[in-house]
């Protein structure tokens, strides 16, 4: 396998067939959760989430041509919108689990323009829906969050 499908499926995931994306982006969980949560708060957390949607990006373009447009084995754009999800979420598995369903909801229901980012060509179309789903999915997060700490 060569490295750009092993990054592109999460090290096989993608493989696994229907529910593949959901288990990338569990994964992604756990290992958000098992990260040190000195580096949670830090920009380091950030240059994770750009690392992880430049090589999605990179990697999508690539198995675009090898396995056609927008193959259930890429699961990395998952990976990326799960980790721009839980961007600075207090570490509480809570707010974990919650930051899951979010995400999955915007990326299968495709809500408020999602499903349109699909349409960009190659690596783009498959990468945008994901990091757009991550983005409404941190925002919802972030005001439940806030609710949470200020409001009750």
């Amino acid at each position: 396998m060569t490295v750009y499908k092993m990054i592109a499926s999460v090290a096989g995931i993608g493989y696994v067939g229907k529910g593949g994306g959901t288990v990338a982006a569990i994964f992604y969980c756990i290992i958000w959760w098992l990260l040190p949560v000195g580096l949670l708060y830090t920009g380091w957390q950030a240059v994770i989430v750009l690392m992880i949607t430049i090589l999605g990006l990179w990697t999508s373009n690539k198995a675009d041509a090898s396995w056609g447009k927008d193959s259930s084995k890429v699961v990395i754009d998952e990976v990326a919108g799960m980790a721009i999800t839980l961007l600075y979420l207090p570490h509480n598995i809570w707010y974990v689990m919650g930051g899951l369903a979010a995400f999955r909801f915007f990326d299968i229901v495709k809500p408020l323009g999602i499903k349109h980012m699909e349409n960009f060509p190659k690596g783009w179309g498959v990468m945008a829906d994901d990091v757009l789903a991550g983005i409404y999915s941190f925002f919802l997060m972030q005001a439940i969050v806030f609710g949470v700490q200020n409001l009750l």
